[in-house]
């Protein structure tokens, strides 16, 4: 897919806890009916800070077409981040998108039963992914996992598409412990779509390959460019190594070496 390189405006900037906040951008109105992203594509973000050189990946969340609107949730991990949840209304942020492949939404792949795991940030293409299938009338399962009920974010939307089973580490909600520790697995899915931290996904990788159903993940690997030039997210793959920004993020986890 064609991407592109923008000055967006910032409409909104909001702390969704102490770790997460959601950040809005408009695209310019010569861009709306250009960008068409899909579950799973990320853009590549400038920061001003004047010690960040390089771009910094992040998930899109949702898109709104008609306004031009970007949704990006973003965690708080660096000085990259910090500095965007400080811009107030009416900034500008330089991005480039979109970029990376998408999950696979065919109904034949999909089947009737798809299962959505997501974990921390990994929850922002979850939720799109499970906002795409609702639009097709699919109702899929989610499973999200999180540290504490105050982590979760886009439950209400989540559960307004499709089955939301919740596990937390400290049982403030949901089941006590992992996401891969909730009952449900044992109920049978059609196609397995995962996205959050790499152990988590590994797991996930691991009990689809033992009940033997297709399974696609997406990728955090770190990027600096988003375009396959600097090489820095390389991934081992049992075709040999590939660029996650270009061969993904998301992948088929049969390819994937865990």
């Amino acid at each position: 897919m064609k991407h592109y390189l923008v000055e967006t405006e910032i409409v909104q900037n909001k702390a969704l806890n102490d770790v997460y906040y959601l950040l809005e951008v408009r695209l310019p109105a010569s861009q709306c009916k250009m960008w068409t992203p899909r579950a799973g594509m990320f853009l590549q973000i400038k920061s001003d800070a004047p010690e960040v050189l390089l771009r910094r990946p992040l998930s899109i969340a949702y898109y709104h077409k008609e306004e031009g609107i970007l949704g990006i949730l973003i965690q708080k991990v660096g000085k990259a981040t910090h500095q965007w949840s400080q811009l107030p209304l009416g900034s500008m942020l330089n991005i480039i998108g979109p970029l990376g492949n998408s999950f696979t939404t065919d109904p034949a792949y999909v089947g009737k039963k798809p299962l959505l795991v997501a974990g921390g940030v990994g929850v922002a293409p979850m939720r799109m992914l499970a906002e795409e299938l609702s639009m097709q009338g699919i109702v899929p399962t989610i499973f999200y996992g999180a540290r504490n009920k105050e982590l979760l974010v886009f439950t209400k939307e989540m559960e307004s598409w499709g089955q939301l089973k919740i596990a937390t580490e400290d049982g403030s909600v949901g089941v006590k412990g992992f996401v891969t520790s909730l009952p449900e697995w044992e109920n049978e899915y059609s196609a397995i779509y995962t996205c959050g931290p790499r152990v988590m996904m590994n797991a996930v990788m691991k009990l689809a390959k033992e009940r033997k159903i297709s399974c696609e993940v997406s990728l955090e690997n770190m990027m600096a460019c988003g375009i396959g030039a600097c090489l820095c997210c390389v991934e081992k793959t049992t075709k040999g190594h590939v660029c996650v920004c270009k061969e993904g993020p998301v992948m088929n986890a049969d390819k994937l070496i865990v």
